[in-house]
């Protein structure tokens, strides 16, 4: 009897190892081959779309993205992905298609929105076991509604970007972009539909899909200069004392080339020397090289890199490894050559040292730098998410302020504050803030934009700027192709008065 009971007993253990090693082998070994599987794959978005996918909304409580359920009542998929606004915020939602995936938020939070993360297992855990339907978390962002309309309107037609952030916390109050795209043709409808506006707007010609504010990389022009004007300060270089020749034309080294003032204009009124914040506030080019020549490569790289600009050498396609910020959209740093690209190509640290050559960055980027000055000199992290909330209400994560680092001294922040004030005050962005009542600090920039192409227009800036203020907002703006103005265009007259409309929107 016991032999009977002992082989029963090894024979069920048998079948349960047998159980168990199929089920590793379906489960493990098999998984990916037959996940690939069509049919299965189709089951899956069918499973997947029976959640009611987490909102995204902004700081003010506006929902900018939603599922809801599907009004047809054989409908397989239960819910289908909605956003009211449609391209005012596609750059900062992105899509969630069942056909192309997801996108920038809905890709950046889909662990909260979908329900999976491990934050919302109680929340989980409950609708199931009470046969509810399972819901995802809702992500509330920095994005101010306001501040974002205001960027839309203040940018029109235009083709460019506008971002404003918080100084001190690093978080974007609002990020858009020409041209933007309506999330909700990609997000639902027929298969074909779907489809035909997919290829609309990956065929556009200006790349929607690819934010300006944030994916794109340009050329920054004379807002580069408050690298070469960190640099110098970070250096010993008095901003009033020290004085460099002034020249309207600078014969470059290694070559018979020349670099030139704007419109081969004298800087100061043509005095034979002039200092480095008399410079800035007219942006002589001039100058700059100058200043960039004389602190050398390593210097000008070092200082390009502590404010986050990632090392390349060109012509090499070199792969910068991009910031990793949890829960944060994918974004591209800026480029700054490495010392020994410059070794036999001094013209080119000229170059650089205006903004030009192989100097490449985005207007989150330069936000973020000239939120560094206004903050006495710390570059925060961009925060786009401040707090995820459950299905009932109750915050599951919360997201506080990260520091990127400290690239300047917060003396060297005091005269950047300083000079950038002047430019407004006086220099190359006075008419546009002209009867402003609030004390404004930026920096003009001019770029080349390709052969026989109208330039881009940037302007950076932040307020209220006054010694002593705490800066609220820091705002970058681009304008591509010279905007209205075409080859007349300048950062003061083009991109100078949308920053002045998002700042007044905010103060």
């Amino acid at each position: 009897m016991d032999r009977r009971i002992r082989r029963l007993g090894v024979g069920l253990v048998g079948l349960f190892a047998l159980l168990f090693a199929q089920l590793s082998y379906v489960q493990v070994i098999r998984a990916d081959h037959i996940k690939a599987q069509p049919a299965n794959a189709r089951r899956q978005i069918i499973a997947e779309y029976r959640v009611e996918r987490g909102q995204i909304l902004s700081a003010d409580g506006v929902v900018l993205a939603q599922s809801v359920r599907n009004e047809e009542r054989r409908a397989e998929l239960l819910f289908r992905r909605t956003y009211d606004e449609g391209a005012l915020y596609a750059g900062l939602t992105g899509y969630y298609s069942r056909i192309f995936g997801r996108a920038e938020l809905e890709q950046a939070a889909n662990p909260f929105l979908s329900g999976d993360a491990p934050e919302l297992a109680v929340s989980t855990f409950t609708d199931l076991i009470l046969g509810r339907d399972r819901k995802g978390g809702a992500v509330f962002t920095t994005i101010r509604t306001d501040l974002q309309e205001a960027a839309a309107l203040a940018l029109g037609d235009l083709p460019g970007a506008v971002v404003a952030i918080e100084p001190a916390s690093g978080d974007v109050l609002a990020l858009y972009a020409n041209p933007s795209y309506d999330p909700n043709a990609i997000s639902s409808g027929t298969d074909e539909e779907i489809n035909a506006a997919w290829d609309e707007v990956t065929a556009d010609p200006a790349k929607p899909l690819i934010s300006r504010a944030k994916d794109e990389l340009f050329l920054p022009g004379s807002t580069g200069k408050l690298i070469t004007a960190s640099a110098a300060l970070e250096n010993g270089v008095d901003p009033t004392g020290d004085q460099w020749p002034n020249p309207h034309v600078l014969d470059l080294p290694q070559t018979t080339n020349t670099l030139e003032n704007f419109g081969g204009s004298l800087c100061n009124g043509g005095s034979r020397t002039v200092s480095m914040a008399e410079a800035f506030q007219e942006s002589c080019n001039v100058t700059f090289a100058e200043i960039g020549l004389d602190l050398g490569a390593r210097e000008m790289s070092e200082q390009a890199r502590a404010f986050g600009f990632c090392p390349t050498d060109p012509p090499a396609q070199v792969e910068c490894e991009e910031p990793t910020i949890p829960f944060l959209l994918p974004w591209a740093n800026g480029r700054f050559p490495v010392p020994s690209y410059f070794a036999e190509r001094q013209p080119q640290l000229a170059f650089s040292s205006i903004g030009l050559d192989n100097v490449l960055t985005n207007p989150l980027h330069m936000a973020l730098i000239a939120g560094a000055i206004a903050n006495d000199g710390t570059m925060m992290q961009p925060r786009l998410i401040t707090e995820v909330r459950d299905p009932t209400g109750r915050v599951v994560r919360e997201f506080e302020p990260e520091q990127f680092g400290q690239p300047i001294s917060d003396e060297s922040a005091r005269q950047l504050r300083a000079m950038m004030l002047s430019v407004t005050e006086g220099g190359t962005a006075s008419s546009a803030f002209s009867g402003f009542p609030i004390p404004v600090a930026g920096k003009t920039g001019t770029a080349t934009n390709g052969e026989n192409r109208p330039p881009n227009a940037w302007f950076t800036a932040f307020a209220p700027a006054a010694p002593g203020d705490t800066a609220q907002v820091a705002v970058a703006v681009i304008v591509l192709d010279g905007g209205d103005l075409g080859d007349e265009a300048t950062g003061g007259a083009v991109a100078a008065p949308i920053a002045r409309a998002i700042i007044d929107a905010y103060l």
